[in-house]
């Protein structure tokens, strides 16, 4: 077993007392011993404070993504509602919703690159009008009424609950073999290049055609007309996207200014050494 250390014996009223040196050295033991103390005391003060630090950084982080998801969830809460209540379905609203985000983000890439936030409005406006337009044309089912009225005016012998289908897919088709014909005339390239884009714009005509003639009604008419002109923003903004000009967005982040400056100064330096230097 290990005996307790022996206590240090009394000094005897003969002994001499500790001399100077060994007073320096027992004062710079007992300082070091205290400065260790102080530091043993910081460092455990300090990983105290560290640990409560990253606790409530976790805490806030987690109460952030909490907060964002809940934003989350409460536009994509409101967005399928709102596709419900106002437009039949909540389909619409998980399109529309995906293509508003989309929008936004194009237009956020398009101010950063520089483009100026009126010209992105002036295309927001026609986006409104033309998405107008579509929603009231297929809302009041204009195309299906104007095909019934020439299938009358032509007396077709089709069943009249399909005659606007006839018309339509007939017109569409027409249309898309005469856009087809100027394609292929003008379109570069191999002759089964020209044949393929007449033939796809044949059948682009015929599906056009057909899906106009369709009996939407006010909601659904509404909801294309909100896809539309969505889609029509996103591909004016795509058109805008292709005028960027990268000299212009090259000086925005290349230090012209200081490399200008700094080649003055090397100049005005280099005319007054004295020849021989620097040369």
């Amino acid at each position: 077993m290990n005996q307790p250390p022996e206590p240090p014996s009394p000094r005897g009223p003969n002994d001499p007392p500790p001399g100077l040196r060994a007073q320096i050295g027992a004062t710079r033991e007992a300082a070091m011993a205290l400065a260790v103390a102080h530091v043993d005391l910081a460092k455990a003060e300090a990983g105290a404070i560290a640990g409560e630090v990253g606790r409530v950084a976790a805490l806030a982080a987690l109460a952030i993504v909490l907060v964002i998801f809940a934003v989350f969830l409460l536009v994509i809460g409101v967005s399928l509602s709102m596709g419900q209540l106002l437009l039949g379905s909540m389909a619409w609203g998980v399109i529309h919703g995906v293509l508003l985000f989309c929008s936004l983000a194009l237009a956020a890439i398009l101010l950063a690159l520089g483009t100026p936030g009126g010209r992105l409005g002036v295309r927001l406006l026609i986006s409104i009008a033309v998405g107008l337009v579509v929603g009231v044309v297929f809302g009041l089912n204009l195309p299906n009424q104007l095909y019934a009225s020439i299938a009358e005016s032509l007396s077709l012998g089709v069943d009249p609950a399909n005659q606007p289908l006839v018309v339509g897919a007939a017109l569409g088709s027409l249309i898309g073999l005469i856009a087809g014909l100027i394609v292929a005339i003008r379109m570069p390239g191999s002759p089964w290049g020209r044949i393929g884009a007449f033939i796809l714009l044949t059948v682009l005509g015929v599906a056009v055609g057909a899906f106009t003639a369709i009996t939407f009604g006010p909601q659904v008419g509404a909801g294309i007309g909100i896809t539309v002109g969505y889609v029509i923003w996103i591909v004016l903004m795509a058109i805008e996207a292709s005028n960027v000009d990268p000299e212009t967005l090259k000086l925005r982040f290349y230090p012209t200014q200081t490399i200008e400056t700094s080649k003055e100064t090397l100049e005005w330096l280099q005319k007054r050494m004295p020849p021989g230097i620097g040369s």
